[in-house]
């Protein structure tokens, strides 16, 4: 069954989930992932080009495509291409109409977290960009 087939994996010379941290290696990546919170604050993975450390190795290699250009992610509807699903994922708001960033003073709604954050400026009286003459 499933269960015993997981649990012989535990056994099981080829383990290829491996910690930078502290070299323990883990055959499921859940696990794994959990492992990884046990280190605080390390960054692990350090970007070659620049050298700029992560923490998780996802998150290296998305920051790599600033490096390469590579834009993996494209909306079919518009054509653009982004180099993180999340961003095509706040793109694709555009096209289906969410806005699930909503103002809690006026009830306006907005596509993305930055504008909604920016229009509630309007009701602090706070400014959005911050004059260094003035």
């Amino acid at each position: 069954n499933s269960t015993h087939r997981r649990h012989q994996r535990v056994y099981n010379i080829q383990k290829p989930c491996k910690c930078e941290g502290c070299d323990k290696s883990n055959t499921h990546l859940s696990n794994f992932r959990k492992h990884e919170y046990i280190h605080p604050g390390e960054k692990p993975y350090r970007c070659e080009d620049c050298g700029k450390f992560f923490r998780f190795m996802s998150d290296l290699r998305a920051h790599q495509r600033i490096h390469t250009g590579e834009k993996p992610f494209r909306c079919e509807e518009y054509g653009k291409s982004v180099r993180l699903l999340s961003a095509l994922r706040a793109h694709q708001q555009i096209h289906t109409g969410e806005k699930p960033y909503r103002c809690a003073d006026c009830g306006k709604s907005f596509h993305q977290m930055s504008n909604l954050k920016r229009h509630q400026q309007i009701h602090s009286g706070e400014k959005y960009c911050k004059c260094e003459e003035c």
